[in-house]
């Protein structure tokens, strides 16, 4: 077998449509399009939300609702899932990243207080719920915001 006899496998490419050849070629006269109306004319361009001239859902349904943009979004870690971590009693954000506790190091970390920690810990994360933080200072560790 040389280079020049190479060949795509039977099946793998498809021919592709040549419209408005002839009524043999299946695709003659209309080229697939129908008959007559807005999408067989050429330079058709009908948006996929438009609803053929009836009220748009969009107009029709009421605003409802309120979207604070100065929220900021946490990555949440309970005092239950330290105990994973057993190694250290400093816990940072790059441990718990390490522990697969959080997924994202750029996105700001907040212990919650659900569960009671087991040992003393360090812990320095971006925020902390007040109750977490009596719990872990309770246990004789300390809390530190970054």
């Amino acid at each position: 077998m040389e280079l020049n006899e190479l060949t795509y496998a039977s099946g793998s490419r498809k021919r592709r449509k040549r419209l408005g050849r002839g009524g043999a070629s299946g695709l003659g006269g209309t080229s697939g399009k129908g008959n007559k109306g807005q999408r067989c004319r050429s330079g058709s361009k009908i948006r996929p939300w438009f609803e053929g001239g009836q009220m748009p859902i969009n107009r029709r349904l009421p605003k409802r609702g309120f979207k604070n943009i100065f929220r900021q979004e946490f990555q949440i870690v309970n005092l239950e899932d330290l105990d994973r971590i057993t190694d250290t009693d400093e816990i940072t954000v790059d441990v718990l990243h390490q522990y697969r506790l959080i997924k994202k190091l750029q996105v700001p970390v907040k212990i919650l207080g659900n569960g009671e920690p087991k040992r003393a810990l360090t812990v320095t994360v971006q925020a902390i719920s007040k109750g977490a933080r009596e719990k872990i200072e309770a246990a004789g560790g300390q809390v530190t915001i970054l």
